[in-house]
């Protein structure tokens, strides 16, 4: 794994992460009084820190991790690829905030979609994986990949015909949004993480794959009903929601027979990293089966505590915590070091401690209790852990010397 590419995902998240704090400042102090010469407008600040976390760092880091375990010729083509669309993402996070969806960031983020089509043909071409389980999991993630881009091709279209504030808009926006999370993120992340465990292509195995597949589609009913009601979106979530709980089952008999062995041998720190994803994959199970019930399944679009709770639960709880295990397990970190500790620790607890606060201020909005005291402030403070966990990530790498590389 190259030192200097996974720097570049980490400074990436590191100004994802910056940015997300300046969007919780705006509301302790405005934001046109706290940086006045710069024209930003909070939507378009929103809209770079989504695709500086989403692309800059999920999508380039598992992109790195792929090339690292599964692709064995490792040719110059995956270098000048991951450079290009590097271009494309820092691209996107200095256009966007000064002027939202314009000329110059749709075109950085068409650039970063032909990236992700070359990437899918080079990799669906050249991995090498004996294990049929995890090719598996790796070419649906793939697919899940292609798949989610349709939405964005469907944007230009809808802000043309319909308007930016049309259903089709949006339901195109949380089509994307859906199939990069649940699917490409979520299948990629799990293909690299049982890579880990030699698992066989048995009958729970096949029962799991399925039923995953089939839940990440059903359960996109759930936004299209916010958009576009119908009663048999309800029914199509509630199923999708229930094979997605018979998944998370069907994983833990994949996983049961390795554990012990597994947990045996992982360091503390990479323990508490995969503590904090299985946590958190556990957690997204039961919110995403609880939108059974009508009123919860309202909830969760009315009010926006609990939809930014569940992206950051889904990014920062699942998708990081993997991420970050994986690197611990790597040769880039010194995972002995206190300060690589305490960076853990900082962006372990400031994940927590936003989660805990959207909960319950989004409880204190549907129970009309007004707000949380000093909300806003306590949000801010709690945030700013996180950039600081990932800065120290940062500085171990950097400080670190590569002498060997782990692989699994």
């Amino acid at each position: 794994m190259q030192k200097k590419l996974v720097l570049v995902c980490l400074i990436n998240f590191l100004v994802a992460a910056i940015m997300g704090l300046m969007l919780r400042y705006v509301f302790v102090i405005p934001l046109h009084e706290f940086v006045k010469p710069l024209p930003f407008e909070f939507r378009s600040l929103m809209h770079a820190h989504s695709h500086g976390a989403m692309l800059g760092w999920v999508y380039l880091m598992l992109y790195v991790l792929i090339v690292q375990h599964f692709i064995p010729d490792k040719k110059p083509v995956y270098n000048r690829l991951f450079w290009l669309t590097e271009i494309a993402v820092i691209g996107m996070m200095v256009s966007f905030p000064f002027q939202g969806y314009a000329a110059i960031s749709i075109s950085f983020s068409t650039l970063h979609i032909i990236c992700s089509y070359l990437f899918i043909r080079l990799i669906w071409k050249n991995h090498k994986i004996k294990s049929r389980p995890i090719q598996l999991l790796l070419k649906g993630s793939l697919v899940f990949m292609f798949i989610s881009t349709i939405g964005i091709w469907c944007l230009g279209p809808a802000a043309a015909m319909l308007g930016i504030e049309s259903a089709f808009f949006q339901i195109a926006i949380q089509f994307f949004l859906h199939f990069q999370f649940n699917g490409w993120f979520m299948f990629a992340v799990l293909a690299i993480f049982l890579h880990q465990f030699h698992i066989k292509n048995t009958e729970v195995f096949q029962r799991f794959f399925i039923t995953l597949i089939a839940s990440t589609v059903l359960t996109f009913a759930l936004p299209v009903s916010w958009f576009a009601f119908h009663p048999i979106l309800l029914w199509i979530n509630g199923l999708g929601a229930l094979l997605q709980l018979l998944a998370g089952y069907y994983f833990i008999l994949l996983l049961r027979p390795h554990w012990e062995d597994f947990w045996l041998k992982t360091p503390t720190l990479t323990k508490w990293m995969y503590v904090l994803a299985l946590i958190s994959f556990i957690l997204k199970i039961a919110l995403q089966t609880s939108s059974i019930v009508p009123t919860i399944s309202r909830m969760a679009y009315q009010y926006h505590n609990f939809v930014i709770g569940f992206i950051h639960l889904m990014m920062l709880g699942v998708i990081t915590g993997f991420l970050f295990a994986f690197l611990l397990n790597s040769s880039l970190i010194s995972i002995k070091s206190k300060s690589l500790t305490f960076g853990i620790y900082s962006f372990t607890i400031g994940f927590i401690a936003t989660e805990v606060l959207l909960l319950i201020q989004g409880l204190f909005y549907y129970f009309a209790l007004g707000m949380i005291p000093n909300y806003y402030l306590l949000l801010f403070i709690s945030s700013i852990l996180l950039p600081l966990g990932i800065l120290f990530f940062i500085l171990n790498i950097s400080n670190h010397e590569t002498k060997t590389i782990k692989t699994t």
